[in-house]
């Protein structure tokens, strides 16, 4: 199997069978991102405890690369910091826009190397990029309500 069939399995995984798919009880934090482009949508929940997203789910719909990006996404932020999750967004970010190589991102974002090939299609970019900047929408509200 070569690298592209590994990495077109891993999106149809996420997509066929999504991680942490629902809502968080009673959440900290409840944001939702829309691509008006092609109807692709997301809700995040987030229960934030200690600065460490202690638990988070996402819901919506749309097509495969923008759900199985989410699902991706939800895995890896379990258990991290709000700095580290930003940070683990702004490197996941850079990779989609050509800034950085995949090379360069963190090692427990392996899963996520799978959504670099979405880079030859510009305008799926954005599918890939949801539910990661609707995190980022996340925190900064959060930010602003705990200050």
């Amino acid at each position: 199997m070569g690298t592209d069939d590994l990495y077109r399995e891993v999106i149809l995984d996420h997509y066929r069978r999504p991680r942490n798919l629902g809502e968080v009880p009673d959440p900290t934090v409840k944001v939702q991102g829309v691509n008006p482009l092609c109807g692709d949508n997301i809700e995040l929940t987030f229960q934030i405890k200690n600065g460490v997203i202690e638990d988070i789910k996402m819901k919506g719909n749309g097509c495969s690369i923008s759900q199985s990006s989410a699902s991706m996404m939800t895995e890896l932020l379990k258990g991290k910091n709000l700095t580290e999750s930003a940070s683990l967004a702004s490197a996941f970010k850079k990779m989609m826009m050509s800034q950085v190589s995949a090379s360069e991102l963190p090692e427990d974002m392996e899963d996520l190397l799978a959504l670099e090939g979405v880079k030859k299609y510009p305008v799926r970019i954005k599918c890939a990029l949801l539910a990661w900047n609707t995190l980022l929408q996340g925190l900064v509200e959060y930010e602003a309500k705990v200050k």
